[in-house]
């Protein structure tokens, strides 16, 4: 039965996390008029907001042209959750992955009645929530699902190491996959994105995409599949970019220096395999064309400015010339486009291929060259598992199950 989500237009916005996706949220949400808290754990990434606010502007590149820009000074800036989350239906969460078990344990008590998540980009947090509120014994009556990607991409703007509080928008996303846990929940789910500022140049866009299950949107993260290989495999343009030819760090851009054909013909691969692994497990996933690989902003164009007719890329960005998109990274080894992307996107891949008998050497060989230039393994060093996630004693009668009713199958005594 459809719920009446109608007090959603009304309620406090609650976000949660301190980084460029969560204050940009924030600040996107409360320049269209809603009450908005922010939380983070960290003090230092909200310091001196109540006084400056957040300066929101950028390019914000769309098809349709949608922008949104200005100071927004929010209702609440606080380290304390229970402040922030206390009374507000609508709950943003907008944190690296490796930092959701932390922000979801502390969410858990505070859930109410009546209250809807939406994490960007999700990576798998949906199912982390379910578990723990099964770990913890909430039983509160909450939708909870994910998106594939934020609703932009974004950049804190950073001047000699100090972090300000100004968020620049390079593009905003004309359409996302999203989905929630259970699917029995999806029409109320997706009819909540109108209630969220965030989401306007979707709404307004192409859509909202309703997702088949929260692992399709797991599948649907393009980070893996555009970051990893890129940014392994153009390591030495990133590492001589300052060492050998004196440029600063921070200007490198994965996109512009790092891709090239070949490197692109390895994400084509890496992107075959995930699509094996969902065909196994039975649930959907994206289709992007062969060519739209080669394209100096990879499959990522299609977020922001949509596909033709016939299902081809609006822009393509052609290898033989550098984008202007600024400066996205990573500059060292130790950027979450590979310390995120190949200990969780990689490392569950990888398990669902062997639980599910699929080879995934191209994603394989990633997690191990990436584990080699860390010195370590990244097999054995991240705590992302499909056991982690709750799931990884489950057949696929019962995963599909608890994927779309929402029916627990306990592990075997």
């Amino acid at each position: 039965m459809k719920r009446d989500l109608s007090y959603l237009s009304t309620c406090p916005i609650a976000v949660l996390g301190g980084g460029a996706v969560g204050k940009t949220t924030a600040a996107d949400c409360k320049l269209a008029g809603r009450e908005v808290r922010l939380y983070s754990k960290s003090e230092k990434s909200i310091a001196r907001l109540e006084k400056t606010g957040i300066l929101l502007d950028g390019i914000q590149r769309n098809l349709y042209g949608f922008e949104r820009s200005g100071r927004a000074f929010l209702d609440i800036v606080s380290t304390d959750m229970e402040q922030v989350v206390k009374g507000a239906k609508l709950i943003i969460i907008g944190i690296p992955a490796l930092s959701h078990e932390y922000y979801l344990r502390t969410l858990v008590p505070l859930l109410e009645d009546g209250m809807v998540i939406h994490t960007f980009t999700d990576n798998y947090a949906s199912l982390l929530l379910r578990k723990l509120m099964r770990e913890m014994g909430c039983t509160k009556d909450v939708i909870i699902g994910g998106w594939s990607s934020a609703p932009y991409g974004t950049r804190i703007e950073k001047v000699c190491g100090f972090w300000t509080n100004h968020v620049g928008i390079k593009y905003r996303a004309i359409s996302l996959r999203g989905a929630c846990l259970p699917m029995s929940d999806i029409d109320d789910f997706m009819e909540s994105v109108k209630y969220l500022p965030c989401m306007d140049s979707v709404t307004l866009g192409d859509g909202p995409q309703r997702g088949d299950t929260m692992l399709d949107i797991g599948f649907s993260n393009v980070n893996p599949v555009i970051h990893v290989p890129a940014s392994l495999l153009g390591v030495s343009s990133m590492e001589n970019w300052s060492l050998v030819y004196g440029n600063a760090p921070d200007s490198y851009s994965m996109y512009s220096h790092g891709l090239c054909p070949s490197i692109c013909r390895v994400q084509y691969q890496f992107y075959q395999e995930e699509c094996n692994i969902a065909k196994a497990i039975g649930i959907a996933s994206p289709y992007y064309s062969y060519e739209s690989f080669f394209s100096r902003r990879s499959i990522l164009t299609q977020e922001y400015m949509g596909v033709d007719e016939n299902g081809k890329d609006n822009v393509v960005f052609p290898l033989d010339k550098p984008c202007d998109e600024g400066n996205t990274g990573p500059n060292s080894i130790d950027h979450r486009y590979i310390t995120e992307d190949i200990p969780v996107g990689c490392k569950i891949y990888h398990d669902f291929g062997v639980k599910f008998g699929i080879p995934t050497p191209i994603i394989d060989s990633m997690i191990i060259l990436g584990g080699a230039m860390h010195e370590k393994s990244f097999f054995e060093s991240t705590k992302y598992s499909l056991d982690y996630l709750g799931i990884g004693h489950m057949t696929k009668d019962e995963l599909l199950d608890y994927m779309y009713n929402g029916c627990y199958t306990e592990t075997e005594s």
